[in-house]
């Protein structure tokens, strides 16, 4: 019986201490825990939506952080119903410890009301305090004029913004400025 013990420990040993074992398959999974295509997801405030954001494929992890390799869009909406301003991003991220997407690559920004539009390279946006901000490179067309700069903090509708460094005002031919 000890005999069948120790052999049993023995073979038990030699067969936990493989090393032909490949080390990749024991590293821990750092993909994306869920996929979602052509997902739309709605925030409301007293039963009325106020936005809505939009994505052709969403990649959820493990800590709870999304991205939108595809591209990302968010529409605003106005007490009554109709949408007021769009963000658009190639792609896009959400960061769920700060509470904050990130849009990046062709950034839009189009408040429908004023007829104005922003451009940059990145963008943020934060849901609880309702703002979008930058530090990269913006350009802003509006009635009568481009305004250029770097680095810019708006309203999550884009009706009022100040550009912390800007570069240039140049005047749109034929529109006039209001």
């Amino acid at each position: 019986m000890k005999y069948l013990c120790f052999v049993f420990i023995t073979i038990l040993l030699l067969v936990s201490c493989r090393e032909d074992v490949d080390p990749s398959q024991l590293e821990n999974y750092e993909g994306p825990i869920r996929i979602s295509r052509h997902m739309e997801m709605l925030h409301s405030d007293s039963a009325i939506v106020r936005t809505k954001l939009m994505g052709d494929l969403q990649l959820e992890f493990q800590e709870g952080d999304f991205e939108f390799p595809e591209g990302i869009e968010i529409h605003f909406y106005e007490i009554d119903g109709q949408i007021s301003t769009t963000i658009q991003a190639d792609k896009g991220f959400y960061d769920r410890k700060a509470d904050l997407y990130r849009g990046e690559g062709d950034v839009r920004v189009n408040n429908i009301a004023k007829d104005q539009k922003l451009n940059s390279e990145e963008l943020y946006w934060n849901p609880v305090e309702k703002l979008i901000f930058t530090e990269k490179f913006v350009t802003v067309q509006e009635k009568g004029r481009i305004i250029n700069g770097t680095g810019l903090e708006a309203d999550e509708g884009f009706n009022d913004y100040i550009i912390k460094k800007p570069t240039g005002i140049l005047p749109i031919p034929g529109e006039e400025d209001n």
